[in-house]
């Protein structure tokens, strides 16, 4: 009977693929190839965890699921591992263990790689994040310190709610406890990472709405140390004051971009290239997800990018993979991109429903 129920268990939590997106329609640079790799309903942030296993968060879909590769990295079934949850958008994997983003709660989930089928009752890490959902969804991730970064969106499309906690990017013990503030002005960080050699925080920021087609640019930010600002509300991309705050402070004050990414274009997971199977020239640059603009009068965004790296200075930002949007008509949107232990990359479509994998040829 106890195995009838797992069984029964693991079919109740397995995803049903959908349709085939056109990959085909997809370009890459010469040399790269992309396949699709798994489908997954609105996947979001993925983790890797220890033992050959994938997690990705979702947004609408208010579902966790894992998915198993093998030796080869061909992805197995997909596993429902956790459902009902409130944008349980962002995922980290640390000892053994899932933690999960829902808003204003981040959610462990214990020994997860050995109790797939039978997801064990998350333990809450901390509820005392803000419940406003208005850029309430967050993208998580360990750090080298072996802090917890949890960014908080300013709960509006532009107003100035420092003092109240939003719009910063906090970082927090493995255990919830000792919360602080480590960059402010971020108005909608969903991206994040750290450099491999180093290991200081780079982030994307979501640039502010209605200021028409063109302005402001969203950003690629770099912050080595903490408490450093940059910007919002006050200054977007480095050197447009905004037309309500600007007139408080001066953008001379605060941390200008380490790369302006182009307006409404919404930077979602970003991710630094460590991997060995791509060339050289890719070692240690950051690809960015572009989910795409939603109110712009000509669509933008809607490709993976990629940012070259001398030091800490951009030298060159280019497109990546593009394809999916073909005059004002898109089919996809990546929304995360993540480095298997092999080189290849994964990349995440939240409207496709779908995982790609870029490999590379010599």
């Amino acid at each position: 009977m106890k195995r009838l129920l797992a069984v029964l268990l693991l079919c109740a939590c397995t995803a049903v693929p959908a349709h085939n997106p056109p990959i085909e329609r997809l370009r890459l640079p010469p040399g790269f190839a992309i396949e699709l790799w798994a489908q997954v309903p609105e996947p979001r942030e993925m983790a890797l965890g220890a033992r050959n296993t994938l997690f990705v968060g979702s947004r609408g879909a208010g579902k966790v699921h894992a998915i198993k590769y093998d030796a080869t990295y061909r992805a197995g079934a997909v596993t429902r591992i956790a459902e009902r949850l409130e944008m349980p958008v962002g995922v980290a994997f640390r000892d053994g263990a899932l933690y999960v983003s829902a808003v204003s709660r981040i959610l462990r989930f214990d020994d997860i790689e050995a109790r797939l089928a039978v997801p064990p009752k998350p333990v809450v890490v901390t509820d005392r994040l803000p419940k406003e959902t208005h850029h309430g969804w967050k993208f998580i991730a360990f750090g080298p310190d072996g802090k917890l970064y949890v960014p908080v969106g300013a709960p509006c499309n532009v107003c100035d709610r420092d003092a109240d906690g939003y719009a910063n990017i906090m970082r927090m013990n493995a255990d919830g406890s000792a919360p602080e503030i480590y960059a402010r002005g971020v108005r909608n960080s969903v991206g994040f990472d750290w450099h491999p050699q180093t290991k200081s925080l780079w982030f994307t920021d979501n640039g502010r709405d209605w200021m028409g087609d063109d302005m402001p640019s969203c950003e690629l930010n770099h912050a080595p140390r903490p408490a450093m600002h940059f910007g919002f509300p006050f200054c977007h991309a480095g050197t447009l004051a905004d037309p309500e705050f600007g007139r408080q402070r001066a953008c001379s004050e605060f941390t200008p971009p380490a790369q302006n990414l182009g307006p409404h274009v919404a930077p979602l997971g970003m991710r630094f290239y460590s991997g060995g199977m791509f060339p050289a020239d890719y070692r240690n640059a950051i690809f960015i997800a572009l989910h795409g603009s939603w109110n712009r009068s000509k669509k933008s965004g809607y490709q993976v990018m990629v940012a070259h790296l001398e030091g800490d200075r951009v030298v060159r930002y280019e497109p990546f993979i593009s394809g999916w949007l073909d005059g004002e008509s898109n089919w996809g949107r990546p929304a995360d991109v993540l480095v298997l232990p092999d080189g290849s990359l994964l990349v995440a479509d939240d409207q496709a429903d779908a995982i790609y994998r870029v490999t590379y040829r010599h």
